[in-house]
């Protein structure tokens, strides 16, 4: 699968993003191959099941230059690394558990000059910045995940939703959505992109 399938979905990229989406692969390939961040099966589709399906949030929030967005649980760089590419005035922080996911962050990010991503070896509790959004990609449950960020959003809401998160998730999310007890607005990525990859895939938005 090549790049094609980003540059189809977002005709506007500069010569400088869509060279940085052009590298994912060989450094997601190196580095996932000292340490697994993406199953074996996926990285021959990381254009389709990571970078496209990180951006979808690029489809509901136009981050603007002066945000601030937290990714909780960011693995080997996702949502993070691709949406730090498509928005990069804004300044993304991302934090995962596992120090080693971190180290490969780090490296993917240096190597693509991505000066407005900063990677650390830290769970969520344990920021204590606010951010405009926070962003992750099915790290748990939406009642196990609301807790970790509730009060870690700026009070000042510039963008077109207020601040708060964009959960991706996917799968029937009804009884999920009942036991969590928020109020959230689900936003279909099927009505974005055509494969079939996206057809029960959300971005699911809870006001912060």
């Amino acid at each position: 699968m090549t790049s094609d399938i980003i540059f189809q979905y977002f005709p506007d990229l500069t010569v400088q993003q869509r060279a940085q989406i052009e590298q994912l692969p060989e450094l997601y390939n190196l580095w996932n191959s000292q340490i697994n961040v993406i199953s074996r099966k996926d990285i021959d589709l990381l254009y389709e099941r990571h970078v496209l399906h990180s951006i979808g949030i690029a489809k509901i929030m136009q981050f603007l230059p002066c945000d601030s967005v937290l990714d909780v649980g960011t693995g080997g760089g996702f949502p993070g690394i691709p949406l730090a590419i498509l928005f990069p005035e804004t300044q993304f922080h991302l934090v995962d558990s596992i120090g080693k996911k971190i180290k490969v962050v780090q490296e993917v990010a240096k190597a693509l000059g991505l000066t407005n991503v900063k990677a650390s070896h830290l769970r969520a509790e344990q920021i204590d910045e606010k951010f405009d959004f926070v962003v992750s990609r099915a790290v748990t449950q939406l009642k196990d995940f609301y807790p970790w960020v509730r009060g870690k959003f700026k009070k000042e809401s510039k963008n077109t939703l207020p601040n708060g998160i964009l959960y991706l998730k996917g799968g029937d999310l009804e009884q999920e959505i009942k036991e969590s007890g928020l109020k959230v607005q689900q936003y279909h990525l099927k009505d974005h992109f055509a494969e079939e990859f996206f057809e029960t895939k959300q971005v699911i938005y809870v006001k912060g």
